[in-house]
């Protein structure tokens, strides 16, 4: 099958899903077909393939089709995204007043730490860091806060690929990690960037696991990087009021 002929049969089996949304009660194969203007055999395929993947699922009774777990996941996911985004912007705007240091919100793409809002400082860093740009693993504050929070299996590949081009950290990651959550922070000095210094704090979702990380960063030197210093506790302050608005509650 050539590329061209994988992405048809993905837009087609996603206009089966689209219809299973759309709709508030599962459907029968022959109204599946219809409404994506195909035969009924070619739409029966298709969600062979669908509840393989788990996007869709039939009703033993009734032989009616609905959405499947994985696309029940992947909407809460959306959902969970666009308040992290939301509240996170609202979050972040707070802590650019109260601190004026320029500051940041991240979340998990598959390529990494992403950072998704900035707010610049009255007194910009010399950085080319901006919205959309892929924090490493190794060497930023953010990157290992999501290291030392998120299960190792979704950040292995990752830390794997910048160990082999920094393989000096291997060895004192572990421990970078463990000290991230003890003290609840990630904090850099010149690491990422030359003359550069962040602390970073996890934000934690409903379920308990990290959802984004908030950062706040400025000239080294100037910027005050102490685990109980004044931006280590505004940021983890700020984290944890956006960890509460999203529905975390800390047990013990």
């Amino acid at each position: 099958m050539s590329d061209r002929q994988g992405v048809q049969s993905i837009e087609v089996g996603l206009r089966l899903v689209k219809l299973l949304a759309e709709r508030a009660q599962p459907l029968a194969l022959k109204d599946l077909a219809a409404g994506a203007h195909m035969p009924a055999a070619k739409a029966h395929r298709y969600l062979v393939s669908l509840i393989r993947a788990g996007l869709a699922e039939q009703d033993r009774e009734s032989g009616r089709y609905r959405l499947g777990p994985l696309a029940l996941d992947i909407g809460l996911s959306a959902l969970r995204q666009v308040d992290v985004l939301k509240f996170g912007g609202e979050a972040l705007a707070d802590l650019r007043a109260a601190t004026d240091e320029t500051v940041l919100l991240a979340i998990w793409g598959n390529k990494g730490p992403v950072v998704a809002r900035w707010e610049e400082s009255t007194r910009p860093v010399a950085t080319n860091v901006r919205a959309g740009w892929v924090m490493p693993m190794l060497n930023s504050a953010t990157g290992r806060c999501f290291a030392a929070y998120l299960p190792a299996a979704a950040t292995v590949a990752m830390l794997e690929a910048e160990f082999e081009q920094r393989p000096d950290e291997r060895a004192r990651y572990p421990a970078r990690l463990d000290e991230i959550r003890a003290h609840g922070l990630a904090r850099v000095e010149g690491d990422l960037l030359r003359g550069v210094a962040s602390v970073a704090a996890p934000v934690f979702g409903h379920g308990g696991g990290i959802v984004a990380v908030i950062a706040a960063l400025g000239p080294q030197g100037a910027f005050d990087v102490a685990w109980d210093g004044g931006n280590a506790r505004a940021v983890k302050d700020a984290a944890a009021r956006l960890s509460a608005r999203l529905g975390f509650a800390r047990r013990g």
